[in-house]
């Protein structure tokens, strides 16, 4: 999450009221944040629309059994590890840093970016090697009871998948680059490039398959495709971000001449982020392997798949909203409370961290309600193809219902996490780590030990919500302290003339939901005319409503988003 430019006459503090200058909540600041995040909005839907036909292709490739649990909990080791080791660190430290070392001095900037370039290549070529030999090490910690050629062929990708670390590291550092050099384009759209790929692998994987393919029947031709696929489109995402780099004037000229203290500064900061990652990674350890235990259950107890798959895709359907208009809204929020919270402006960050959370409830809150809602459409549609039946959709599905109760407090918890990075305090999002994680854990060891083998993803995702929750509570709890409030009854207000705003929406779907069901029953034509016409009518009414009681946040939304329509 980086820098980003303001448009020429924006209020740099947000224009929200408080100690700010009186500006509503559908005022100058709302309207500058969602421009300057227009661009990254539009990639970052981009990025997630064909980052799910490559997770419905995956789906109808792999299937949500064995096969995709082995496969899915390998290519999510390159992940762990390169947040545990890089990707937190890049947001809460390598930004803010790069940015005040830019307004010291522009030179002194550009020369301390190359020594950090330089460190984090040479630091992920080390990490890359070491993943590759410690494949068997995370299949054990995350394939909770995998054995047998299952467990043999998770190991292989896993080796294999940790190549990905190297492209993974450099892209997202090459990102931040550019963020902070206001280019946003190139880090939002290649991604696109990392799915088409994959959808072209899972697409000739189909052709050259044939029946159902198990762990145990796997060729290594089939192996190679995949391997290669992935990895590839990796390497394709990280190659296509250069051309944009050199354009912004960036030349790397590997350096380490790094000058006293400033290892010093950024290990202080770093030491509690990384305390951070390695805590919510213990708990997302924990979940992992215990969805790939109730996996392993399922098929001996012949209940079907239900273990780490569908909760992955269900996971990836959860963050979509988040990652559209929240990740769009912190990009353009960090940037501007780091600067307040240097200037000790604590008041005007209150203003950013409101006016960030309003305007992702826009959008956030309505997305939760259809995710609960229309569940078991949305899954059909997307996965009930080839090696997936609609049963298997269906408990995606379930998993998703429950994953909807999180989204709102999921977000508002992220953007706190923000504030605290704005004013360089690493240290507090761990503390509130812990609680988290604790509750997560919790939840998820009663949940496999309580409920039937079948729900116990769903009890899972439960947990999953409940913890979001706590750290959402105890954030505000925090925040409300350090910056004199937190804008609570403007937030309050908003919130709940979102939600009477939502029950026409949420009428209208079940209706259409429960007239198409009774007319038409199940399968892929009646779930796709349920999420048309439900989602559509159902916005309308949403927007209908919310302008009536005058949400200004909507009104602003739905203003900069015409203004960038043609013709306009």
């Amino acid at each position: 999450m980086t820098a980003v430019d303001l448009p020429p006459g924006d209020d740099p503090s947000g224009g929200a009221s408080g100690s700010g200058g009186g500006s509503d909540s559908g005022g100058k600041g709302a309207s500058g944040i969602l421009r300057s995040g227009a661009i990254m909005a539009v990639g970052t839907l981009a990025s997630r629309v064909t980052g799910f036909l490559r997770t419905a292709m995956l789906v109808a490739a792999l299937g949500t059994g064995a096969l995709a649990d082995g496969y899915n909990t390998a290519n999510t080791v390159p992940f762990i590890v390169y947040d545990l080791l890089l990707g937190g660190v890049l947001t809460a430290v390598v930004v803010p840093l790069i940015v005040r070392a830019r307004e010291r001095d522009a030179e002194y900037g550009a020369r301390y970016e190359q020594r950090l370039f330089t460190l984090a290549v040479l630091g992920l070529a080390v990490i890359t090697v070491a993943a590759v030999l410690l494949g068997p090490v995370f299949i054990t910690i995350y394939g909770g009871a995998m054995e047998g050629a299952q467990r043999d062929l998770a190991v292989l990708f896993a080796r294999l998948f940790a190549v990905q670390i190297f492209f993974l590291g450099v892209s997202a550092f090459s990102g931040a680059i550019l963020n902070t050099r206001k280019r946003f384009g190139a880090p939002m759209w290649a991604p696109v490039l990392n799915n088409i790929v994959i959808c072209g692998t899972a697409a000739a994987f189909l052709l050259v398959s044939t029946g159902t393919v198990t762990p145990g029947s796997i060729t290594d031709a089939e192996v190679a495709l995949l391997a290669g696929g992935t990895i590839g489109g990796m390497a394709l995402q990280t190659i296509a971000l250069w051309p944009s780099l050199r354009g912004s004037g960036f030349r790397w000229r590997p350096r380490l001449d790094f000058r006293k203290g400033e290892l010093g500064q950024m290990g202080r900061m770093a030491v509690w982020t990384l305390s951070y990652v390695v805590i919510t990674q213990i708990g997302f350890a924990v979940t992992t392997s215990l969805s790939n235990a109730a996996g392993v259950l399922g098929r001996k107890e012949h209940l079907g798949d239900v273990g780490y798959t569908p909760y992955f895709n269900a996971y990836q359907l959860f963050q979509l909203p988040y990652a559209i208009i929240g990740v769009s809204v912190i990009t353009a929020l960090l940037p501007r409370m780091s600067e307040h919270a240097a200037a000790n402006r604590m008041h005007e960050v209150r203003d950013d961290f409101s006016s960030g959370l309003r305007l992702c409830s826009v959008i956030i809150l309505p997305a939760a309600a259809l995710m609960a809602t229309l569940a078991g459409e949305i899954t059909t549609v997307l996965f009930a193809h080839g090696q997936t039946t609609v049963s298997n959709a269906q408990v995606i599905a379930n998993v998703l219902e429950m994953f909807a109760i999180a989204l709102v407090p999921f977000a508002a918890y992220q953007l706190m996490l923000r504030v605290f990075y704005a004013m360089q305090d690493t240290r507090t999002p761990a503390f509130v780590s812990v609680a988290v994680v604790i509750t997560n854990i919790a939840m998820a060891f009663t949940a496999y030990k309580v409920l039937p083998t079948d729900k116990i993803i769903v009890g899972i995702a439960g947990g999953f919500a409940l913890a979001q929750t706590v750290g959402a509570l105890v954030g505000w709890a925090i925040l409300r302290r350090r910056l004199g409030g937190m804008d609570g009854r403007r937030i309050a207000v908003t919130y709940l003339k979102l939600a009477v705003a939502l029950w026409p929406l949420l009428g209208f779907a079940y209706a259409v939901h429960a007239i198409v069901d009774a007319a038409m029953g199940e399968g892929l034509l009646p779930g796709l005319a349920v999420l048309v016409v439900g989602s559509a009518g159902g916005g309308i009414l949403y927007l209908f409503f919310a302008k009536l009681l005058r949400v200004g946040e909507v009104q602003t939304m739905v203003t900069t988003i015409t203004r960038r329509l043609p013709g306009r």
